[in-house]
């Protein structure tokens, strides 16, 4: 069965003038005008005229950035999108984003209102901006390394993993001497790149705008997923409103685990994807870890890539329609480590997201979960196992949702 990725950007994504050629569709002014009154920041200026100083800022970029890639994704028409969300109990297109990206990943999956993502979006940009300017920290991406002499080096100047975006790319947070330190002694083979951010997103210098959006989400009412929606927290499908809303917090202080949101994508058998603009950066980490799997990825940069989208929507939608189901699929290890298979006798019906336990390596245990419906045929490992990254564990026996 096709499968179609929506991939949504979060902030580093922006670019000065991207607003610009999109303002040539019909309502895309008024859109603008009207997100940013929405939080209460003046979105069409700033994406348009704005500098790269000015859409640095967390507390616009982040509702800028959210509500284009809501505005473009309701230009492709075969989503759910910013005027109205149509529930779609079809597996054939899965959405997911990137920090920030997540709020845009749950409007579009029905989650929450597309006025509610951008309201929440403003506050968590304002609040994350605030927690910024109590000390001053940074953010740099490691790219290449070996992984374990990565993660030695981070310790010893004092930093934290805040995302693994999976394509060889781990991106260090932490105090500026630290960022430094790290610069100056780089590991093995691998390249440091300072990136322009306000400061250590995705770790515990965020705990007061974790705070604050933990104050406000009591008066959200989220809806379920209406498409299948993968958190960054580990790569898992979220399979209620309120878990969705809950994880959406918590992720303002925990690492962003891309890496594994491209794992399970691959795993669900994805055949295409799509990157919301302001689209590249996703694109470029999902070529370099899907390499020769032969998976089309399109980055919407123009209007022109609209066609060649709404093609790609009407083609997965067609596959899902015209082929059948097979007959089984497994469910494969994500990393290296000992195996706890979750307490799920064989013959029971599963949720998509439903969690079938976890791997213990030396560093960090990582949990697995359904990536679809299904019914368990077979477990294929046992408690205390060792696998290695791509190991079966289960075998799962797809169902068609009514």
């Amino acid at each position: 069965m096709g499968v179609l990725a929506i991939l949504a950007p979060g902030q580093g994504a922006q670019k000065p003038g991207m607003l610009t050629d999109w303002l040539e569709l019909p309502g895309a002014e008024p859109f603008f005008r009207w997100a940013g009154a929405i939080a209460d920041a003046d979105l069409l200026s700033l994406g348009t005229s704005g500098d790269a100083e000015a859409i640095k800022d967390t507390a616009v970029t982040q509702p800028l950035v959210v509500a284009m890639s809501l505005f473009v994704a309701r230009e492709l028409g075969g989503l759910p999108g910013p005027v109205a969300h149509t529930p779609h109990a079809g597996r054939d297109v899965v959405i997911t984003g990137h920090s920030v990206g997540e709020l845009t990943a749950a409007a579009l999956a029905g989650v929450l209102s597309v006025e509610a993502a951008i309201a929440l979006t403003a506050v968590r940009g304002r609040a994350m901006a605030a927690a910024c300017a109590q000390i001053p920290t940074g953010m740099s991406a490691v790219l290449g390394g070996d992984p374990a002499e990565v993660t030695t080096a981070l310790e010893k100047h004092g930093l934290t993993p805040a995302n693994m975006n999976g394509g060889g790319q781990v991106v260090a947070a932490g105090p500026l001497d630290g960022l430094a330190a790290l610069k100056a002694d780089p590991p093995a083979k691998a390249r440091i790149m300072p990136l322009s951010v306000a400061g250590a997103f995705h770790t515990d210098y965020m705990a007061s705008a974790r705070a604050e959006l933990e104050g406000l989400v009591g008066g959200l009412r989220p809806a379920a997923p209406s498409r299948l929606l993968l958190s960054n927290a580990d790569g898992a499908a979220v399979t209620t409103g309120a878990e969705a809303l809950a994880r959406l917090v918590s992720q303002v202080t925990s690492p962003v685990r891309f890496d594994a949101c491209l794992a399970t994508l691959r795993e669900l058998g994805v055949t295409a994807a799509i990157e919301l603009p302001p689209a590249g950066a996703l694109a470029g980490l999902a070529k370099r870890e899907w390499k020769g799997s032969g998976i089309e990825i399109l980055t919407l940069t123009g209007p022109a890539d609209l066609d060649r989208a709404r093609e790609l929507i009407a083609a997965e939608r067609g596959r899902a329609e015209a082929q059948h189901l097979p007959d089984w699929r497994v469910v494969v290890a994500p990393a290296r480590g000992t195996v706890s298979p979750a307490d799920v006798p064989e013959g029971t019906r599963l949720p998509a997201g439903t969690p079938l336990g976890c791997i213990r390596g030396r560093r960090e245990e990582v949990n697995v979960s359904a990536g679809y419906d299904g019914v368990l045929a077979e477990w294929l490992v046992h408690e205390g196992d060792l696998v290695d990254a791509g190991d079966p564990i289960a075998r799962l026996y797809p169902e068609v949702a009514e």
